[in-house]
């Protein structure tokens, strides 16, 4: 029994993670070009950063892919490091409108989207197949949610599973820890909330452990931005640097308020995965919202812990 739940465990993470991917594919078709134009014309400011780093991020779906672009940007000396502060505090805005969407209940969509966006493949022309693959994509990820809630059950009868889990549930720091390493070894935050949210769909775990969980994959997804800043030159590594450290910040101040963010988002709905993606949605609303005044002087904070290791 160990060795088939885990491997229907991984067979759903990856049917997720390919949803994801043809997802992406589907907006990706605006092209990475036209992206960079819009940033640079629109982020003269650390609002308008903001609200389009929050805007493309919604739009395709990765937070990782606007912090590529974002350094290659900075690289080029096309864009400031102060401005690109705006759009990291977007992005992980932008980033939790995939949280809310797969955390409602579109299992009878399935079978319609996936038919929809076969014949959508069929049909030639960017917009047929974009729209394939936004129907395509969905419809993956929806089965791989009911994948991974269906499993959660037998999962956590295993002894072993069932003794960490509870630990879990007592210890928001492992959360925190879990959820972190999972993400950057996946690289996507919203797989590995999504796992969270099965398990917690089936009362395995409580839903602060899902929340201190949702906090460290904030923290794990910034190792694909720090991986894409290798060799990209100082100023593109100070934005992977800021990246981590907004997070750092954000989750450290989250940390004690842990409890009381689980029972707020209770109050707003009796649906426990709709509780952890609106915990996902404030947290990240909230701490980009909270360090926007203080852009200018976090700037001065991360070229002085970093500037002299460059």
């Amino acid at each position: 029994m160990f060795k088939e739940v885990f491997s229907l465990l991984a067979v759903f993470i990856g049917l997720f993670l390919f949803g994801m991917i043809v997802l992406r594919n589907g907006f990706a078709q605006i092209g990475q070009e036209r992206l960079r134009v819009i940033i640079l014309k629109m982020t003269d400011s650390t609002w308008k950063g903001l609200l389009v780093g929050t805007c493309i991020t919604a739009l395709i779906q990765s937070s990782s892919a606007i912090m590529v672009i974002v350094i290659a940007l900075v690289a080029a000396r096309l864009l400031t490091f102060q401005h690109s502060i705006g759009i990291i505090l977007g992005a992980n805005i932008g980033t939790t409108i995939t949280t809310e969407l797969i955390a409602y209940e579109f299992t009878s969509f399935i079978t319609p989207f996936l038919f929809m966006g076969f014949i959508l493949f069929l049909i030639p022309g960017r917009v047929a197949y974009a729209f394939g693959c936004l129907t395509f994509g969905l419809s993956c990820i929806f089965i791989a949610m009911n994948g991974l809630q269906e499993l959660a059950h037998p999962l956590a009868s295993i002894s072993w599973v069932h003794n960490f889990f509870n630990t879990t549930n007592d210890h928001h720091l492992l959360g925190i820890l879990i959820g972190g390493t999972l993400t950057a070894i996946i690289h996507s935050s919203t797989a590995t909330i999504a796992i969270a949210m099965g398990f917690i769909g089936d009362h395995i775990l409580t839903l602060p452990a899902g929340i201190a969980i949702m906090l460290g994959a904030n923290i794990g997804t910034c190792m694909t931005a720090y991986i894409a800043s290798i060799g990209a030159g100082q100023s593109a590594k100070m934005v992977a640097y800021a990246n981590i450290w907004l997070n750092v910040f954000g989750v450290m101040l989250f940390i004690p308020l842990i409890g009381i963010l689980s029972q707020f988002v209770e109050m707003l709905t009796s649906n426990t995965m709709m509780q952890l993606a609106h915990s996902s949605v404030i947290f990240n609303v909230a701490c980009s919202l909270l360090m926007l005044p203080f852009v200018p002087l976090f700037t001065r904070f991360i070229l002085f812990m970093h500037k002299k290791a460059l």
